[in-house]
């Protein structure tokens, strides 16, 4: 009979909470664990709860270090078949999810979905601060550091700290000299990917961001931000002896040097 609900469609129990509906009843009281936070299945080493016995098996793994599904191509290895065979479309390069508005194409469901609000704009975390809300939670994770002043990554030659782990990976090639991603054009190398992408337009005289009051083009976002000023009349950093503004966070570091008597650069 459970079977034969799979064939007719039938999905006799329903949810009275978000009306989604299911062929069987367990089904439906393990969904409604979503809504309650009800997680019955306790791990005896680490004591992380689970709603579902079998994601309580799978997470016993990672204490006894048990993988038991590897790839047959690289030999990486999996505690569950499901991940295993997510990760061999790495090489297979198949990408069954597509979106249905670009029809670009994913590996995983899970980035489709996050794609997908860049059509919706949907942004559904949101800064408890600022309001300021974000596509990923990741993002969010970082920009509540911007409040906090969290700085949980720290480069183990100069103690410089960071917000995020990316950024003091880039920090530590200039400990390093380690320069790699090189212009294929002049053999010039770079410490991050996107600097060689900014540098190629030199090469491709490619100017991509284009100001909508004049129609100027350049070939970095920021340089047109610094330029829209020039119409806005912003100038966001001040001189707190004098209140001077400036356009440009260098011209202010110059013009202090006036009030400090510091010429670093005077014979």
């Amino acid at each position: 009979m459970l079977h034969q609900r799979m064939h007719i469609g039938e999905h006799p129990f329903t949810c009275s909470v978000c009306n989604k509906e299911f062929t069987q009843q367990s089904n439906l009281r393990i969904h409604q664990r979503l809504h309650s936070g009800e997680r019955p299945f306790t791990c005896s080493v680490c004591n992380k709860a689970f709603a579902r016995q079998s994601n309580l098996k799978v997470h016993q793994r990672t204490h006894v270090g048990e993988r038991s599904f590897i790839c047959d191509l690289c030999n990486k290895a999996f505690t569950q078949q499901s991940n295993l065979r997510v990760h061999q479309r790495l090489h297979s390069g198949e990408r069954p999810f597509t979106c249905s508005v670009c029809k670009k194409a994913f590996t995983y469901h899970s980035n489709l979905k996050v794609h997908q609000r860049t059509h919706s704009g949907e942004h559904p975390f949101t800064c408890c601060v600022c309001n300021k809300s974000f596509i990923l939670k990741h993002n969010l994770i970082l920009h509540l550091r911007t409040h906090s002043g969290e700085r949980p990554f720290i480069c183990d030659l100069c103690n410089k700290a960071f917000a995020q782990q990316c950024t003091l990976k880039i920090h530590q090639r200039n400990h390093s000299g380690e320069r790699p991603f090189s212009c294929g054009m002049c053999n010039k190398s770079f410490t991050q990917k996107n600097s060689l992408k900014v540098h190629l337009r030199t090469h491709s005289g490619k100017r991509p961001f284009i100001c909508d009051l004049c129609n100027k083009a350049f070939a970095r976002q920021f340089t047109l931000k610094v330029h829209q000023r020039t119409h806005s009349g912003e100038r966001p950093f001040t001189c707190f002896v004098c209140n001077k503004s400036f356009t440009l966070k260098h011209h202010l570091t110059s013009h202090q040097r006036t009030h400090s008597a510091k010429h670093p650069f005077a014979v």
